[in-house]
């Protein structure tokens, strides 16, 4: 893929205001594009705070019959989508004005809000309140215990800031940060109404890609897949996380791709712990071991911040009369997901450009 920066301004007016305006502007520039490419929308349950219908957009760009496929995903996390939506559509914008194209033999598969629910609400969750990215576990077994949740519970729902920071702090000091914050974020399967829920059942999300895999016979063709997030780590940096194991053919991939800049969990050298039920699971068992699939993770505030912020959404969700509370506290979750800062959306859009790059280079090398 072939990007001339100098001719391509970062244009910070993609960031979307909202679910429906990123969906509506997203199709737009679908329409114009004039190359070869294919659509399919999966609707999801629920309607937005206008009552808008919500779906996964999905578009496949590209010959049909390409061996080699470059997939990027926006909104995993519902109010992530933010960013995932402007690097998708500065993308599309590219791909339009020929500034950007495909190699030869490559194609390229966006889907745009894998859970719409969430990003229509400003919330990382569905309207169930499961965490796609840990929904990724085999539910006809027993589900994975989380002793430390359990442990921790009744202080993630403490009212009082202080207090709970107070619980926290001492589990951290008595196990580790590490173990602190696996026990908060790596996944739990009791509590609905809790963070990180990877629920009981498949998720939208995940059924979307399921079903995409089959449509378009994914494990026939070499895979490289960006999953776009934000809120976690250095403030504007695009962390490559990758959840292969560190020593797999997968992790090896990565590197050639995207250099040393290439983070791994299990490893100890990312900003993320690890965790269970990842949606990097799902596309791993199809993937051949010329292929890798990476988490883009762009950095805003501290994770400290990042939990308080969670928390207190999950502590007013769970209530039921709190409408205006939830309504304010949405903008304080766009904010972290999405700083209202262009320097640092001029960040993201780079980073962006940069990544998808190396992997449309290393998936066609």
């Amino acid at each position: 893929m072939t990007i001339r920066f100098i001719d391509s301004h970062l244009y910070t007016g993609i960031f979307p205001v909202g679910y429906a305006a990123a969906r509506q502007q997203w199709l737009k520039q679908v329409a114009g594009l004039n190359s070869q490419k294919q659509q399919l929308s999966f609707g999801c349950t629920g309607s937005g705070p206008d009552s808008e219908d919500l779906a996964t957009d999905t578009v496949w760009i590209g010959p049909e019959n390409a061996e080699r496929l470059v997939v990027v995903i926006a909104g995993t996390h519902g109010v992530e989508g933010f960013a995932g939506s402007a690097i998708q559509i500065d993308l599309l914008r590219l791909l339009i004005k020929g500034v950007a194209t495909l190699p030869e033999n490559t194609a390229l598969l966006l889907l745009h809000a894998l859970t719409p629910w969430g990003y229509a609400w400003s919330r990382r969750c569905d309207a169930d309140g499961v965490d796609l990215n840990r929904n990724v576990v085999d539910f006809s077994k027993a589900l994975p215990e989380t002793p430390d949740y359990q442990l921790i519970r009744q202080a993630l729902f403490e009212q009082d800031t202080g207090q709970r920071q107070q619980l926290l702090s001492a589990f951290a000091d008595q196990y580790g940060r590490i173990a602190l914050e696996k026990a908060i974020s790596g996944g739990q399967y009791l509590d609905p109404e809790g963070p990180f829920y990877g629920g009981k059942q498949a998720a939208h999300g995940r059924l979307v890609c399921e079903e995409l895999i089959l449509h378009y016979e994914l494990k026939q063709r070499r895979l490289a897949v960006i999953d776009l997030h934000t809120g976690l780590g250095s403030y504007g940096y695009g962390e490559i996380i990758c959840d292969h194991t560190p020593e797999s053919a997968g992790s090896a991939i990565a590197r050639q791709w995207y250099g040393d800049s290439v983070t791994l969990p299990l490893a100890g050298t990312s900003s993320s712990v690890p965790k269970l039920g990842l949606l990097d699971y799902l596309w791993h068992a199809v993937m051949h071991d010329d292929g890798c699939y990476i988490t883009l993770e762009f950095g805003s505030y501290s994770t400290d911040q990042l939990f308080n912020i969670l928390l207190r959404d999950h502590q007013l969700w769970a209530q039921t009369d709190n409408d205006a509370a939830r309504t304010a506290h949405s903008a304080i979750m766009r904010q972290h997901f999405c700083p209202n800062d262009p320097a640092w959306r001029e960040m993201v859009l780079f980073r962006g450009r940069q990544v998808i790059g190396q992997a449309l280079n290393g998936v066609s090398s």
